[in-house]
């Protein structure tokens, strides 16, 4: 199935707002050169982004405040085409069925989660993280 969306893992929206990020640059040709017309944020995607930007410890002297992260947040969601995902499927019983495979460890579940989105609404998956390749049937674009 083709889809004519992507959901970018926690790690490309990371590189992407963040210019210090080693992988920043990559996200940025991702966002210019490879995105679909249409970018969507998961709950947890949305949700770890405003985490990890208003972290110390992942943003040093660039963290933010929970309202800068929310401000930053907002700002994507009005780039064109970017959006919170509405899901016509919630991907529940894909979710159960990759974890019940017995080869995902506890690590992983939030990566199964979002697979599961991809897998049962027709996104594709974008990543750096090559764990995605272990769920068989995933459209996905891994990140150099």
């Amino acid at each position: 199935m083709s889809s004519t969306a992507d959901l970018p893992d926690l790690n490309v929206w990371l590189a992407l707002v963040w210019p210090d990020h080693s992988h920043h640059h990559e996200a940025l040709r991702y966002w210019e050169d490879e995105a679909r017309e249409r970018v969507l944020f998961s709950t947890v995607t949305a949700l770890g982004l405003v985490r990890l930007v208003c972290q110390p410890k992942v943003m040093g002297a660039a963290v933010k405040t929970p309202q800068e992260g929310s401000a930053l947040l907002e700002a994507l969601c009005q780039q064109p085409g970017v959006s919170l995902a509405i899901a016509e499927h919630g991907g529940w019983e894909t979710f159960h069925q990759l974890l019940q495979k017995g080869n995902v460890p506890a690590r992983l579940c939030t990566d199964a989660h979002l697979a599961a989105l991809a897998m049962v609404n027709g996104w594709r998956l974008v990543s750096f993280d090559r764990d995605f390749e272990r769920f068989a049937g995933l459209e996905r674009l891994l990140l150099p």
